[in-house]
């Protein structure tokens, strides 16, 4: 593979380059303008003519370094070996005056290689093109996996068996010296990428860890595993942020379900966008991550996040805008993927039962019959269609009839609407009435009991009859017996409350006469307001309806 990207000469790399301060340069052969076969003697009589034209110091540093065994591997792992003195003069001059073109060189061995290439980083500069860039690293870091001890081992003692200079007797001096090495290569490739603009260098990274693990299914090259645990921790400032940012516009858009359901669409196209941009600098920390087996617990926190947002906020669209965006973040985690389709298919559960329990359809009336019919798409009646999601009040009651003391049945009342319009049923027959209110309630009186805690809690208060319904409490218009009235605000447990012919009584504990009724077949949602009180009052200690949520 490496030869394949070898041979590709990207046309944006063919422009001028002046190369300063590479590693080649600063190696001590180059310096003191030795090869790898000159003597000790060679060495210190080229050090001697250096030290004439360039500083004093340096030239000294380098004919230590040249003739200090230890010291001496080291350069000699940095340089050309097992390149002829001829061949390795032509390269370095090559290198300097087109770096980019040692890219396509071939028969060096791979280390020289190797080393050449680490130079021409140097030469990288914001101009180049980010996918030339990263089939640069890529034919690199393929190269650097190519390297076997024996070879280099074997390249170095053929140069020291020319310069008199000790054999390398064990392998495991080269592995010593050859770790610094791979940090230096780390570095090169580091520098190269900083020198480019941020989107470009995120660019970079994700085509490398893309193409080096085919989208996290095969493990990278260490180098570049290395390489993107040392992107992760310099942008952990950025992930830190932006997260911060998300978790406030998720904290934003559960307030917007209470305070203004008409900003949580708004609210979560920003999520979106923020979501989206974050994920482009971690999506290659996630996609090394899956490469090895791993999950990121710092980047799947947001995931949960989302989530548990995404429920808390319960609509259809919200739950699949979330889950989709989601889903396109998080691809590449395994941990992510599997909890996104085990919340699809208790969700798909959950419909398919709540279609089971709410769906029902009776015919009413004797003679002209009509189709009355309820389930997730809506109820029907008299050819008009009320969608479950835009029914904001509900009611329903009956009225006993008799002659004489004998009863002669029941009239019941259903009537259900939107902020426009309201359909009302009436019909005599018990058993429609009490299947059918009963899937009503399912349907759409679960969801308007949190509605009504949500803005409650919110601060917003509700006027039913002569009474204001608050988080905190109740206010009763008492009639005073010489006319006006009177305002008499209680807190809920000072309250108690009942049913009495057909309608919902609220009233001070200790003033008979203070109390409010509220007629379920009349009023709209008073059943709702009956079932939030009830279920608040199972609570202990409890000052707020809204504690139940």
């Amino acid at each position: 593979m490496s030869n394949e990207i070898g041979n590709i000469i990207p046309n944006i790399f063919e422009r001028k380059r002046i190369l300063m301060n590479s590693g080649i340069q600063r190696n001590p052969f180059f310096i003191l303008n030795v090869n790898v076969r000159d003597d000790r003697k060679k060495i210190v009589q080229l050090t001697e003519e250096k030290s004439l034209e360039f500083d004093h110091y340096l030239c000294q540093k380098a004919r230590s370094d040249l003739t200090h065994p230890r010291n001496r591997l080291s350069a000699e792992l940095a340089w050309l070996s097992g390149v002829s003195p001829g061949k390795a003069s032509l390269l370095i001059e090559q290198l300097l005056s087109d770096p980019m073109s040692i890219r396509s060189e071939s028969g060096i061995p791979v280390l020289a290689h190797i080393n050449l290439l680490a130079s021409v980083f140097y030469a990288i500069d914001i101009k180049d093109d980010s996918e030339d860039v990263s089939e640069f690293i890529l034919q690199f870091v393929y190269l650097i996996d190519q390297i076997k001890i024996e070879d280099v081992m074997r390249d170095i003692n053929e140069d020291r068996l020319i310069s008199g200079f000790p054999k390398i007797l064990k392998q495991e001096q080269i592995v010593e010296v050859l770790a610094e090495q791979n940090q230096y290569y780390k570095t090169v490739i580091k520098d190269g990428l900083n020198r480019l603009d941020p989107l470009s260098l995120i660019k970079v990274i994700t085509s490398i860890v893309s193409k080096s693990t085919n989208d996290g299914e095969i493990h990278a090259p260490s180098l570049i595993d290395e390489l993107i645990d040392s992107y992760e921790i310099e942008c952990k400032e950025f992930l830190q942020e932006e997260e911060e940012n998300i978790t406030q516009l998720i904290k934003v858009a559960k307030e917007s379900k209470i305070a203004n359901k008409n900003l949580i669409g708004p609210i979560l196209d920003k999520l979106e966008t923020v979501v989206m941009n974050w994920s482009r600098v971690i999506y290659p920390i996630l996609i090394s991550a899956k490469s090895r087996g791993l999950e990121n617990e710092s980047i799947n926190k947001i995931a949960y996040l989302l989530l548990h947002c995404a429920a808390e906020l319960g609509t259809t669209d919200c739950v699949n805008r979330i889950n989709f965006l989601v889903k396109g973040v998080y691809s590449n985690s395994n941990e992510i993927m599997q909890l996104i389709q085990k919340i699809e298919e208790e969700k798909q559960n959950e419909e398919i039962e709540f279609e089971r329990e709410i769906s029902y359809q009776a015919e009413i009336g004797l003679i002209n019959k009509t189709i009355l019919s309820i389930s997730p798409d809506g109820i029907i009646w008299k050819n008009q269609h009320y969608a479950l999601d835009a029914i904001t009040r509900i009611r329903w009651g009956g009225v006993k009839n008799s002659i004489n003391g004998i009863p002669t049945g029941t009239n019941y009342t259903i009537a259900f609407g939107d902020n426009n319009s309201e359909a009302i049923i009436n019909l005599r027959r018990r058993e429609i009435y009490s299947t059918f209110i009963d899937k009503l309630w399912r349907a759409v009186g679960v969801r308007l009991s949190i509605d009504l805690l949500h803005s409650l809690k919110g601060g917003k208060e509700f006027k039913w009859g002569n009474s204001i319904i608050k988080d905190d409490g109740i206010t009763i218009y008492k009639t005073k017996f010489f006319g006006g009235s009177e305002l008499i605000s209680c807190s809920w447990d000072q309250v108690n409350v009942w049913s009495s012919d057909g309608n919902f009584c609220i009233g001070m504990k200790n003033s008979k006469n203070t109390f409010v009724t509220l007629s379920y077949a009349n009023e709209s949602n008073i059943h709702v307001l009956e079932r939030v009180i009830d279920y608040a009052f199972t609570k202990p200690e409890m000052k707020l309806l809204s504690d139940v949520l």
